[in-house]
């Protein structure tokens, strides 16, 4: 099965949980609800983990960033977070360029 740079775009856009940085530490923190952080994480710091691992780049294209996809894979935790296959393989090839996306919400 070959996975598409839409495929993974897709993955991406599912993912589950939070990420809040910890000042006190220096480190990014994963939960499964804005609830579960301590007083030690801002609350502007706390961002869905759908949105954390995407950058800005240019106008409205935004980069999947791998550094910021490690830091999920980090966790361990892949059901929880719903890693799926198209980001695995995207992070394995780490010989192909960053996927760079126009993304905008859909209401």
């Amino acid at each position: 099965m070959s996975i598409t740079s839409a495929a993974i775009c897709v993955a991406a856009d599912e993912l589950k949980g939070f990420v809040g940085f910890n000042a006190k530490t220096g480190r990014y923190i994963v939960r499964f609800s804005e609830d579960s952080f301590g007083l030690d994480i801002p609350d502007g710091s706390i961002v869905p983990c759908n949105e954390f691992v995407w950058l800005p780049f240019e106008g409205d294209l935004m980069t999947l960033d791998r550094s910021r996809l490690a830091l999920l894979f980090e966790q361990h935790i892949d059901d929880r977070l719903n890693i799926g296959e198209p980001l695995r393989v995207y992070m394995r090839r780490s010989d192909l360029p960053a996927i760079t996306a126009q993304r905008r919400i859909v209401a």
